[in-house]
């Protein structure tokens, strides 16, 4: 089972990204601009037809955000206990914070659940939920720990607002909520764009990964790592179960526990000079060692639930 989770699942994936970073070692494309398309293009139209075309209950999303509220707080309060143990630097705790706490739900995350979740769209729409959530958190939560809350209330969301998955995300609901028919001559070409997002966002991980250079390994590194990696779904199968939570949810909710430290905080990082490079070697550990710790998740989940 874990062998054909690795062959279906996860392989794939890896081809894709090990395509991605030997087209961008060979031609250094300007990745800012793919990044956009994928954001601005590829990502909203994704998250836009999965909440057109599932149907939701009410009280399911009620179980979905009270657990993200709970896992989000408990795995910020690890980072906090961890750093006092292992009396972290500043800078070096923000970015622990922040690998820990934030995960790669984009051009990770939601490629997974949409090969894992094919036949059942219910998964897919779980992950963009998920997805939007640690959106939020990233331009909150982890620019207050880079910046120590130098930047303002107002400047945080109007980053927020400029995410275009956010208006996906409603125009979606307005049209599942009022039971709306999408145009056929714009519901085609929003398909097409959502069939594409799989491919271009593992392309451009896998590109975004060949800039980062194995140069060393440092203790937080290795925290980051068993945080992100192994402490999260310990935490998720932890609130799953005392939150009673299951099926689909549950498998979802705990596949997505897994995904490694999002590629953002190495970005944030660079642009806001807190610890860039071992950021960056986070995320590409992370990246990698997931291939082995994102299987066997998603085999517990199928058992599980």
């Amino acid at each position: 089972m874990i062998s054909y989770i690795f062959l279906e699942v996860i392989l794939p994936i890896l081809i894709l990204m090990l395509l991605g970073l030997v087209i961008q070692k060979k031609y250094q494309f300007q990745l800012k601009q793919i990044s956009k398309w994928l954001v601005y293009g590829f990502m909203p139209a994704a998250v836009f037809l999965n909440i057109y075309e599932v149907q939701i209950d009410i009280s399911l999303l009620s179980q979905l955000f009270l657990y993200l509220i709970l896992f989000t707080f408990v795995m910020i309060g690890i980072t906090y206990i961890l750093g006092r143990l292992f009396h972290i630097k500043p800078k070096e705790s923000a970015a622990l914070k922040n690998s820990i706490s934030l995960m790669n739900s984009g051009n990770y995350g939601l490629p997974v659940s949409q090969i894992i979740f094919s036949s059942n769209p219910i998964g897919v729409s779980v992950q963009i939920f998920v997805l939007i959530f640690q959106n939020i958190l990233t331009y909150t939560y982890g620019i207050y720990n880079l910046l120590s809350a130098s930047k303002t209330f107002i400047e945080i969301i109007r980053a927020f607002l400029k995410l275009p998955l956010i208006y996906a995300l409603l125009l979606g609901l307005f049209f599942q909520t009022l039971n709306l028919t999408m145009p056929t001559f714009l519901l085609v070409p929003i398909e097409y764009l959502a069939n594409s997002f799989v491919a271009v966002a593992l392309l451009l991980l896998g590109a975004q990964l060949a800039s980062i250079k194995l140069q060393y390994f440092h203790r937080v590194i290795t925290l980051a790592l068993v945080g992100r990696l192994l402490v999260g779904p310990v935490v998720a199968l932890i609130i799953i179960y005392f939150l009673q939570i299951d099926g689909v949810l549950a498998q979802s909710l705990l596949i997505a526990s897994s995904f490694p430290t999002s590629r953002n905080t190495a970005t944030l990082a660079l642009e806001y000079d807190v610890e860039p490079d071992l950021q960056a070697q986070i995320v590409l550990y992370s990246t990698l060692l997931s291939c082995l710790t994102v299987t066997v998740v998603i085999y517990l989940a199928m058992q599980l639930f």
